[in-house]
């Protein structure tokens, strides 16, 4: 099989993954291989093909907003078929024993397996996955339009529910890549205001397609105060500037697995009067299968620049560079 690897993280434009010529892996107990159909393409990839998130394994295929079939089961697997379409997404496993895990956080697992960073993932024509980590996706779709929907879709819409964003509220969505442009959807249909800070006057123009109310540059402050936030840009500038547009009693959710600093700031204007600060991190199952229904109830349908598996460095750039509205995908069957 055909798969991307990344053996020493590098900067984007030294196209650090290297596509070869791999054996189809066996799946195990548990586990099953499925064949790739399409691949999203999350910001995360690029902090850990450029080394922010420190390196785990000495190789490594990312791509962990995956579309695939199911082509082989392991021992043990039960209630799925030959064939039957599947999604994978960033939490590919817990130990289900730890103390979070217990408590029904399993987002925050001591020990998680993370889809395209302690294993392989979906920048390949197959991929192995745990089974009772695989999301029931349907039939219907284009492989095209469920693959966002399985990182950039969940974790939105898990920000979401982390800033406690209630219907009728005014949200604050700082930032508006793959992530972003999907929760707009839920906001809409929840009956909440959405106002986009961003930079770039392509995403500015998406964001009022998409139906936003006010649309600004990055750091820029809404007309109004908000109710609740969310950042998605990988900058302590924009969380400060998201906490200077609340009102009192709100929340920013800060949508982020790596940011580049957080200044300091003043506690008096900013922080005091309860505002809140929370970060996301990971998903759950739950969330997983919540989003997907919903999204396929009220029709979500991300806007999509689509790549091959021979253009997965070029997939990265454009993620990288903003240079595309959307999400960057990645066909790998």
């Amino acid at each position: 099989m055909r798969a991307a690897v990344l053996y020493q993280p590098a900067p984007i434009e030294q196209n650090p993954l290297h596509l070869e010529n791999l054996p189809v892996p066996e799946p195990g107990p548990g586990q099953v291989l499925l064949r790739v159909e399409a691949c999203g393409v999350c910001r995360t990839d690029l902090h850990i093909t450029t080394g922010e998130l420190k390196p785990l394994l000495a190789a490594v295929t990312p791509g962990h907003q995956i579309v695939g079939r199911v082509e082989e089961l392991g021992a043990d697997v039960f209630g799925m078929k030959i064939g039957e379409r599947l999604g994978v997404s960033w939490l590919g496993g817990v130990d289900g024993t730890c103390l979070l895990c217990r408590k029904g956080m399993e987002n925050l697992c001591d020990h998680p397996t993370f889809t395209g960073y302690s294993v392989n993932g979906g920048y390949a024509e197959y991929v192995i996955a745990r089974a009772d980590f695989c999301i029931p996706l349907p039939e219907e779709a284009a492989a095209k339009d469920l693959a966002p929907l399985l990182c950039a879709g969940i974790i939105g819409f898990r920000s979401l529910l982390v800033a406690e964003v209630e219907p009728g509220d005014r949200v604050g969505l700082f930032g508006f890549g793959a992530s972003a442009h999907l929760a707009i959807n839920v906001l809409k249909h929840w009956g909440c205001e959405a106002y986009v800070a961003t930079r770039g006057a392509s995403h500015q123009k998406l964001a009022h397609e998409l139906g936003a109310v006010w649309v600004g540059e990055a750091t820029e402050r809404p007309p109004v105060q908000l109710d609740r936030a969310v950042t998605f840009a990988p900058s302590g500038d924009v969380v400060l500037a998201a906490l200077a547009s609340l009102r009192k009693g709100g929340i920013v959710a800060i949508n982020a697995i790596h940011l580049d600093r957080m200044p300091q700031f003043d506690y008096d204007s900013l922080l005091w009067g309860e505002r809140q600060l929370r970060s996301v991190a990971n998903m759950t199952r739950q969330d997983a299968r919540d989003f997907v229904k919903l999204a396929t109830e009220i029709g979500i349908l991300p806007r999509t620049t689509l790549f091959s598996l021979d253009q997965v460095n070029e997939a990265l750039a454009a993620v990288y560079h903003d240079s595309i509205d959307g999400a960057a995908v990645v066909l790998c069957s």
